[in-house]
């Protein structure tokens, strides 16, 4: 299924759309403020595998994101965070980074790495913003790579549903999206650091 949402102003119906497949134990493809993504729902662990096995990963070594609304909603999934660490989520987002932290007990087993940190996004994209919003939790993510020697993220959503549309219950086409992933910030050590340049580098 394709179904075309607009970037600026998301129409409620189809966002409702997406949000009872993701009810459901749906997986989507959707866009962010980087590049296209997988995405289901965090609290259904056969989508979260599904997922995975769509990606080539195995669940428990994967380094999996949580797209999250705001800030506060971040938070509640992470150990407590540092004033340092809090004024450069709050500079930097949304926006294009990834942010790990040590996650707390609300995250789920299957979402944390052996370490037990869990990736955070809060992307500058109104789809995924209202989709997050709708929900009412987070959304489970991971980039959505093509098998292009070329090009490495796919950026056209009709190339999307074309070429792997059939894995997954439905493609939101809004609009063409970017080429390089996010930067990833690791904030479990003593300062935030850089651990994977990315889009959004040069505004830190």
């Amino acid at each position: 299924m394709l179904i075309e949402i607009h970037p600026d102003i998301p129409e409620g119906r189809k966002i409702q759309q997406i949000i009872d497949i993701l009810e459901e134990g749906g997986v989507i493809i959707y866009p962010t403020d980087t590049v296209y993504a997988l995405g289901c729902d965090i609290s259904k662990n056969k989508a979260v595998e599904r997922l995975c096995r769509i990606r080539k990963l195995d669940p428990a070594k994967a380094q999996l994101t949580m797209i999250c609304k705001d800030i506060s909603q971040l938070s509640s999934y992470t150990t407590p965070i540092e004033t340092e660490v809090f004024r450069v989520l709050k500079k930097n987002l949304p926006g294009p980074f990834t942010f790990i932290f040590k996650a707390n007990n609300k995250v789920p087993k299957l979402l944390k790495t052996r370490k037990d940190t869990i990736g955070i996004r809060i992307p500058n994209n109104k789809i995924a913003l209202a989709l997050v919003e709708s929900l009412g939790r987070p959304i489970l993510s991971i980039s959505l790579k093509s098998d292009d020697e070329i090009t490495e993220y796919f950026s056209d959503p009709l190339d999307i549903f074309e070429d792997v549309g059939k894995l997954v219950d439905a493609v939101i086409d809004g609009g063409l999206g970017g080429h390089t992933p996010s930067t990833v910030i690791d904030c479990t050590g003593s300062s935030p650091e850089v651990i994977r340049e990315g889009a959004g580098l040069d505004l830190l």
